[in-house]
């Protein structure tokens, strides 16, 4: 039977989640972020919205089609990537946000003799892109999942967690050198070894947000 209340929040979380990508594409921004080296695809916040929109769409296939084993184990590996994920996006963009804009907000070049300009998103494009993937994981997981065992916490999940960060890491600075910037001013700004440092340190709250969140997850379920 399917509950209205999951398929509710799966759709809902896609079209939010789809609305704020496509919306990406009409900023005045577009151009000089389609023609860098990796495009969209070069920030975090979007890799991270891909795999929380996939987790939604095959958490909504096993709404219609329960019956199908495969997608429950589909959706929770895609949980494991990308719930750590949405939440170190989340807490990092909006912290910097109210505390050191200039740090994570991207400066785009103006044409010649003309001055660079701030990437402001509207906010209704900000909460889609940074809000909605966190949100609608967490209450996804703590409504209608059932929290990870014992050893997909001790083995699976710094597995996960340590392939993704070690895949960004590699990816962004690959951008970087066809680029000559970062996606991110706070990685612009600072040297490789504190670069690693950085990549480090965040896969390493990715995967302590991880065992949080399954341990705060009902006993009930």
């Amino acid at each position: 039977m399917v509950q209205a209340a999951s398929v509710a929040l799966h759709v809902g979380a896609i079209c939010a989640m789809s609305y704020g990508y496509n919306a990406l594409h009409s900023l005045s921004a577009e151009t000089w972020i389609s023609n860098q080296y990796g495009g969209h695809f070069q920030f975090l916040t979007i890799q991270g919205l891909a795999v929380a929109w996939l987790t939604m769409a095959v958490g909504l296939l096993e709404d219609f089609f329960p019956v199908i084993k495969g997608l429950r184990s589909i959706k929770r590996t895609l949980f494991m990537a990308g719930m750590p994920i949405a939440t170190m996006v989340s807490s990092i963009y909006w912290t910097l946000l109210l505390t050191n804009p200039h740090l994570i907000l991207q400066a785009i070049p103006g044409e010649p003799g003309e001055a660079s300009t701030i990437l402001v998103l509207p906010l209704r494009i900000d909460l889609a892109l940074h809000a909605v993937p966190c949100l609608a994981l967490l209450a996804d997981f703590m409504i209608f999942e059932h929290r990870y065992g014992r050893k997909a916490i001790l083995y699976a999940a710094p597995a996960i967690t340590l392939i993704c960060t070690l895949w960004y890491a590699s990816w962004v600075e690959h951008c970087a050198t066809k680029n000559r910037t970062f996606p991110y001013p706070f990685l612009t700004l600072n040297p490789f070894e504190i670069r690693l440092r950085i990549y480090a340190a965040t896969g390493t709250l990715a995967c302590l947000s991880l065992y949080a969140l399954n341990a705060l997850h009902p006993k009930s379920r």
